[in-house]
This record gives structure tokens, sequence and C-alpha cells, in this order.
């Protein structure tokens, strides 16, 4: 979809979110998008709390000012002011990140199904664990409330897996549904890219040089797995970690304590920047049991890192198991059995990063770009046979 031939308001889009830009895999993707959108001519408009664009980057914003935590504070907030904002600023194409506006949407992106998906308390105390039942009740009710007023809308799934749970859960929006897969920079996240930072970092971490050193990457310590992989480490004593994201870090420290297996993981903390991470590491793993798309997994897949992976959303449609990677379960027994396969066998784990890499390639944020043009191009066609003039009447004979 160009400018050419269209009128102004056919390349307007306005995309709608919580937060676009920054540390999450989400808000990296939604600022590709309004940058890449840009880049091909459209006039992009987000509305947010906030929004991470490098400046000049020529894409309008509109802050929901307010706040955005705690989660029941900050959702029925967004909801309530963030619909006043669309209906101030809307332009073209509407383009809302799941169930956050009470406006009719045209394009709604599905990045979690509340119904389905599994949010676990970073703490394990009776207050945290009421508070994620809490949030967990009020999202799925909003969910359906929004989802079901945009009965017209198209539902764009960030994989197969989200596609299909939104087809289960609301079957009278199947025929509504698409996969648009979330896209990848590879040529940030590419073999030997980041080799001096890797190098650097694994000095400051003090890991030799021919030491093996998987990495871990990702919050929500629970669902990800990070408990059954510290519990592997103790059954393949070869390896490190490298652990990058935000959780309990006393209670998994204590965990590692009590396997002996305390002083071979690294703890990172929240990175912005992960690219040096992958580059340092020799395997990647994620034990996880649910994800809608992981795009950590694909960061970790382009940057050639061979791939221990739970069969979850997005993983099965990247890992091939023994041919790009290696499909695991969350028991440790399984997790230290690949890796000390890796471990034993440099030619193996040379060989699925490479396959890793090549199949990554496929999932670009260009292309996940075009994609969501077309997507626009399929909403906009009817409203320009509407708008479009009636053929003139032929001229009756002459008297």
């Amino acid at each position: 979809m160009s400018d050419t031939g269209q009128s102004r308001a056919d390349a307007e889009v306005t995309i709608v979110a919580h937060h676009v830009g920054g540390v999450g895999g989400m808000e990296r993707q939604l600022a590709q998008l309004a940058l890449g959108l840009r880049r091909r001519g459209h006039d992009v408009t987000v509305i947010a709390h906030e929004c991470a664009l490098p400046a000049g980057s020529g894409v309008r914003f509109h802050r929901v000012r307010g706040p955005s935590r705690p989660f029941l504070l900050g959702y029925p907030w967004f909801l309530l002011f963030g619909s006043l904002a669309v209906r101030r600023w809307r332009r073209g194409v509407l383009h809302v990140t799941g169930a956050i506006v009470w406006n009719r949407a045209d394009v709604i992106a599905v990045h979690y199904i509340h119904q389905v998906g599994v949010i676990t308390p970073s703490r394990d105390s009776l207050i945290f664990r009421a508070h994620v039942r809490a949030i967990g009740l009020v999202s799925r009710i909003g969910e359906r409330m929004c989802f079901r007023r945009n009965s017209s809308a198209r539902f764009v799934c960030v994989s197969n897996g989200v596609a299909d749970e939104v087809r289960a859960h609301y079957p009278a929006l199947a025929d509504r549904v698409v996969t648009i897969y979330n896209g990848v920079d590879t040529d940030a996240f590419a073999p030997g890219a980041h080799r001096e930072q890797a190098r650097e970092l694994r000095r400051r971490l003090g890991v030799a040089e021919d030491a093996l050193l998987a990495v871990f990457v990702g919050s929500e310590w629970e669902r990800k797995g990070l408990g059954p992989l510290i519990e592997a480490l103790a059954l393949a004593p070869e390896w490190q970690l490298a652990v990058a994201g935000a959780g309990d870090r006393d209670a998994y420290g204590a965990l590692a304590e009590s396997h002996g297996v305390a002083s071979a993981i690294h703890w990172l903390g929240e990175l912005r920047d992960v690219e040096a991470v992958y580059e340092m590491a020799d395997a990647f793993v994620l034990p996880s049991a649910y994800e809608t798309f992981s795009l950590v997994t694909f960061e970790a897949a382009a940057s050639g890192l061979p791939i221990l992976a739970a069969p979850v959303n997005g993983v099965r449609e990247l890992i091939d198991d023994g041919r790009n990677g290696l499909l695991i379960t969350r028991e440790p027994a399984v997790i230290a059995e690949r890796l000390r396969r890796l471990g034993s066998t440099p030619e193996l784990r040379a060989h699925l990063g490479e396959q890793a890499r090549a199949s990554a390639l496929r999932f670009s944020w260009a292309q996940m770009v075009l994609d969501h043009e077309q997507l626009y191009e399929q909403v906009l066609t009817p409203r320009r046979s509407r708008r479009a003039p009636p053929p003139a009447r032929p001229a009756g004979p002459p008297a």
C-alpha cells in the first residue's frame, strides 16, 4: 500500500498500545511496526502511555497521561482515557494492541490470550498470588467484552498457536483471525555482530573463553522454567548459565544453592540490549510452559545459537527437532541430557546454530511490516469502493 493514487486518509494508521518501544518484546515489535510503516511513506499516529522512538522518526505521538501501574488501576484508567484519546486523535486505520480501549477498531493485535495465558506471581506470597488472580479475572473480562464488541475487526495473532486459541475461545471470530508473525532484527542479531562486547561480558563475568555457557532470557521465571533449568545444571556440571531478566532473585538463588550450582549461575538483571548476551553463549535454553511467540527464541536463533526449547507457540513454527534445534520438556533430566549432548559434540552445536540462523531469516522486521501493510489494504479496499463516485451515466441519443 503506497501513497500513489490514494487519498491521504488511506495512508494513515493509528497504533494504540500501553507502551511502544523499550525492553519488552511486544513493545519492540510495535516500535518497528510504527517505524517501518513511516519509512514506507505512511502517516503514523501512536496513542500510548509511553512511546520510545528515535528523535525525528516522523511518528506522531499522543500521550495518555496517568498511572500504568499497578495493573488494577492502570488498566481501567487507560480503557477510559485511552478510548477518549482515540476518539480525538484517531486517523485512518485503527490498530489496537489487545483489549485496551473501548473503541471499534479495524485491527486488533493479539499478543496474548488471557483466557489461556498463565500469569505467574513474581513472589511466592499470598498477597502476590491474590493480586495475580485479580489481574487474570479483570483481563479475561476486559478481553471478552472488547473482542465481542469488535466482531467485525481483523484479529492479528503473532503465531498459529495463538490464532488457534482465539478460534477456540471466540468461535464467532474464527473467520476474522489471521496470523502475522513477529519480526526479528536479523542484522543486529547475527553471528559475530557483537563479538568484542561478548568477549568483554564473558571477562567481566569470569567465564573462561573455553567454558560452556548457556543463556536464559526472560522474566516470569516460574512460567518460563528457570527452576527446572537450574536443577538441570546439577546434572550437567560442565555448563554454566547466564540469566538475563527480572524475577525473584533470592528464591532462585536459594534454589541454586540447594543444588550446589550457585557458582555456575551469572545473574545479569533486566537488560535493554541482549545481543551480546546471545553472542557470548554456546546455547540458548527455554523450558517455558506457555508462550505466544517467544521472541527471545527467535533472537537467539538469528544469533546462530543452538536452541533447546519447549514446543510452545512460536517455537513449534521455528524449531524442527534435531535439524535446527532440540525440543525439551520441563524435566531437569531431559534438559540435562540435551545439554550434555551439545557439550560433548561441538559439531552438533555448530550445525544446529547454522540451521537456526537460516530458519530465523524468514521472520524479518521488513516482512512483518509488509504483512501488516497488506492487511491494512484489505481493510481499506471496501472503504474506497464506498467513497468512489458512481460511474457516469451514458449520454442519451441525440434529440
